[in-house]
């Protein structure tokens, strides 16, 4: 393979304030825990800074009581940088796919509130699920990332994911107006020389004014040789956290990444000077999330298990959880041997939430009934119907019987099945009270009883400061 050195400088996305710590800390890093760096994060450089979306929006209101969208405003205030968020295509930022009218309300009101690039993925790589969040994306203002999330599935001896296959995507997605294709690499199964082959074949087949964007983490401690090969092979951007939460479970770290480019045709033109400080500061927020027995050290570690049975940290944590419960630990092994079949009988879906669970899920249930599809849940039922949207490669015709037990497929878009929801939606927050701002009724749309607990909270704040200005008689002119 003969390697070509261009002249071109690599951009990087920091994902310290939501990637970071949603990896390896379930996204407990507080608002107050950002503020004291903003302004310096907000001079490196970055192309981009992701700090909203994935699972901050549900930590946010079910574990730090904080508003979401308050918390993106802040964001904004102290950032010139753009503020990238991740998105789930039609699941928004829950596990349902939700009506058009509150896909798009949803995506403008970020833009509104601060967000200036949105990443937008679909589970099942179903071009038809991005369709309506890349309009309203591109409609109000914001930078549209369609993503890819990579996956590998090898079939009598032959890799049925090729290039091409990732290219035709990609190709589909920027003629629906992306700005930049992300490649997602979410279980850290992209490896170095395959990196080389598939970015070319992308870089090739894309205009030149649609950016490369590579997301990984470093999960089977690949993903730095993957970044470089990549680079390389002439991707635009790609993604990194600071070490004191970086690598492991997490990105790979931003500083020997800067460091190794430096003085190269890739220089990212970060002065690790200026990082410094910032990881200080990320130490001491590091030591707090050890002490609150919220990180684990393992997430910093290195697992081949994901390479062996593509299975991400997250999920097999939840493999382990449900074996246990059902007093099956031993048969973890079984398990993990499972997954793959279960993957191949439902059409090789990528593992990523909410494929990742269902998927797993099944996986466990086969293994403890001692029979297969013995007992089958609502969401593979659901999956093998085409109600979360068309699956990469066929199903095992055999199993999908046997599932569906005669309930009806469907081939159209899922969303299209829907109803606009908005205004009842809307409807309902105000009868309960809980209407401040427009931006309650999508949270209360997303995650309903989370929300609805926030709110209850939120009143409670607000009844709480009343009475101490009573007792103390001095109020605000």
């Amino acid at each position: 393979m003969e390697l070509k050195f261009e002249d071109k400088k690599v951009m990087l996305t920091e994902t310290i304030l939501r990637d970071a710590h949603q990896s390896q800390a379930a996204t407990r890093m507080k608002i107050e825990e950002m503020l004291p760096v903003l302004e310096q994060l907000d001079e490196i450089g970055y192309y981009s800074i992701e700090a909203w979306g994935g699972a901050t929006f549900d930590s946010c209101l079910r574990y730090l009581n904080e508003d979401p969208w308050e918390r993106l405003r802040t964001l904004k205030s102290h950032l010139k940088t753009p503020i990238q968020m991740l998105l789930r295509g039609q699941n928004l930022l829950g596990y349902r796919h939700y009506a058009d009218d509150v896909v798009e309300k949803f995506v403008a009101k970020s833009v509104e509130n601060g967000v200036g690039v949105i990443r937008v993925f679909d589970a099942l790589n179903d071009p038809r699920n991005l369709e309506v969040s890349m309009r309203a994306i591109k409609k109000y203002g914001g930078i549209c990332e369609a993503t890819i999330c990579y996956t590998s599935a090898v079939v009598n001896g032959q890799e049925v994911f090729t290039d091409e296959y990732f290219v035709d995507l990609a190709k589909q997605l920027e003629e629906r107006g992306a700005d930049n294709i992300c490649l997602k690499d979410m279980a850290n199964l992209l490896l170095p020389f395959r990196a080389y082959t598939l970015v070319s074949a992308l870089k090739k087949a894309l205009k030149p004014t649609t950016k490369l964007h590579l997301h990984t983490h470093n999960t089977t401690g690949t993903g730095d040789m993957m970044y470089l090969m990549a680079i390389l092979a002439g991707v635009d951007i790609v993604d990194t956290a600071l070490s004191p939460l970086g690598n492991g479970t997490s990105q790979p770290a931003t500083e020997p990444l800067v460091a190794t480019l430096k003085g190269t045709p890739y220089d990212t033109g970060i002065e690790i000077d200026k990082l410094l400080p910032i990881v200080k500061h990320f130490k001491t927020v590091e030591k707090r999330l050890k002490d609150d027995k919220i990180l684990n050290e393992k997430s910093k570690g290195i697992d081949v298990n994901t390479l062996l049975y593509q299975v991400p940290g997250g999920m097999l944590s939840n493999l382990i959880n449900q074996l246990e419960k059902a007093g099956k630990a031993d048969r973890l092994m079984d398990c993990l041997a499972e997954v793959p079949n279960v993957r191949r009988d439902c059409g090789y879906p990528p593992l990523v939430t909410p494929s990742s669970q269902i998927v797993g899920t099944q996986a466990v249930m086969n293994i403890v009934m001692g029979e297969r599809y013995k007992m089958v849940t609502k969401e593979t039922r659901d999956l093998f119907a085409g109600k979360y949207g068309t699956l990469p490669m066929p199903l095992n015709e055999e199993v999908a019987e046997k599932v569906l037990r005669g309930a009806e497929r469907i081939t159209c878009r899922p969303a299209d099945l829907l109803q606009p929801e908005y205004e009842d939606i809307k409807k309902k927050v105000i009868e309960l009270g809980y209407y401040e701002k427009e931006e309650d009724v999508l949270s209360y749309a997303v995650f309903e009883q989370v929300a609805e607990n926030f709110f209850k909270w939120r009143e409670a704040q607000k009844y709480a400061v009343d009475r101490d200005l009573a007792k103390t008689g001095v109020y605000p002119v």
